[in-house]
């Protein structure tokens, strides 16, 4: 069980971010909902992956309320062996490594000059 004192350091985490934590039941820090301000589906699907990737995660989903709206409900159960906050994080660092990864393999390739261009391809301008 978490203390008073954990939950308010989380808290103070969350609101120097663009996400704030809604959790029905303060005594089951397992389960709780995040809204996420100003993303959308791009990140909502891809962390919802990466942290389903996690055993402990029995739960993740998100959505977002209304079009117009420009943030996301994302919702997180756990088995009880790692909490929901706890979770996100590692769903946030995995997809940040996992992007960093993509990021200079590429640069590797361009660098290396190992790839092919297809003739029918569309030029590219950086």
């Amino acid at each position: 069980m978490h203390s008073r004192h954990h939950r308010y350091i989380a808290d103070l985490h969350l609101r120097q971010t663009s996400c704030s934590q809604i959790q029905t039941d303060f005594e089951d820090p397992t389960s709780a909902t995040f809204v996420i301000r100003d993303e959308d589906h791009t990140l909502g699907n891809a962390l919802r992956w990466m942290v389903m990737k996690n055993p402990a995660v029995n739960y993740c989903g998100y959505a977002i309320p209304h079009p117009s709206e420009f943030k996301i409900n994302f919702r997180i159960q756990t088995d009880g062996s790692i909490t929901a906050l706890d979770a996100l994080n590692q769903g946030l660092d995995d997809l940040v490594a996992m992007a960093e990864h993509i990021s200079s393999s590429f640069k590797q390739k361009v660098d290396e000059q190992t790839y092919t261009i297809s003739e029918d391809a569309l030029p590219v301008t950086w």
